[in-house]
């Protein structure tokens, strides 16, 4: 039976729609999660072959806990939002931002670059850059999920994703090893009391 023209916008409902959607972002999410514990992998085989840095160790622990936090908290599109093509369009370039993020956090190849410590601070430019965009996104992509949404989460959001753009982009320029083993902790740790304190359950 041939498709009536428009009934692509009414088959279905929201639920049905993310649940679609869903499946790209998960497959985009699972690379991400599978380049970084493959690496993660390769530094316990080979501890000595790449010179680890505990700074560049911080930020690839922050880029799994932020990956991870992206997976829980898009349950809140799966209702009360009409998806369109530039919607989807939308969640899956940020979907795609945080698996860039991945693989500059834990690069699979190092040639170039004697460790780690080396690799961090010639790659930060690129690496806090697109951090910086990915909490810019955030916004929008909170926005998505509607005003009572923005409103449980409070001024404190808005806050934190500002700090945490205009910090990135002053650590892109900083070579600064202590003022950048101070952000990376402070920034794991604030993004673990964020998430206990506002996404403890499914769909809070």
């Amino acid at each position: 039976m041939a498709m009536q023209p428009g009934s692509l916008h009414t088959i279905g409902d929201a639920a049905s729609h993310y649940t679609h959607i869903r499946i790209l972002m998960g497959m985009i999410v699972g690379l991400g999660l599978t380049h970084l514990l493959r690496q993660v992998a390769r530094l316990i085989e080979h501890p000595g072959q790449r010179g680890i840095y505990w700074v560049h160790g911080v930020w690839a622990v922050f880029t799994f806990v932020y990956l991870l936090h992206f997976w829980w908290w898009q349950y809140h599109l799966s209702a009360g939002v009409a998806w369109t093509f530039n919607l989807y369009l939308f969640v899956t370039l940020y979907a795609l931002l945080l698996y860039l993020l991945c693989a500059l956090a834990l690069p699979e190849n190092m040639q170039g670059y004697h460790d780690y410590r080396e690799y961090f601070f010639a790659r930060r430019g690129w690496f806090f850059g697109l951090l910086a965009l990915v909490f810019a996104v955030d916004l929008a992509d909170t926005a998505l999920k509607g005003h009572d949404y923005l409103q449980r989460l409070g001024p404190e959001y808005y806050w934190r994703n500002g700090v945490f753009i205009v910090a990135c982009l002053a650590a892109a320029r900083l070579r600064s090893a202590r003022v950048h083993g101070a952000f990376a902790v402070l920034a794991l740790a604030y993004e673990i009391s964020w998430i206990a304190r506002h996404y403890e359950l499914m769909g809070s």
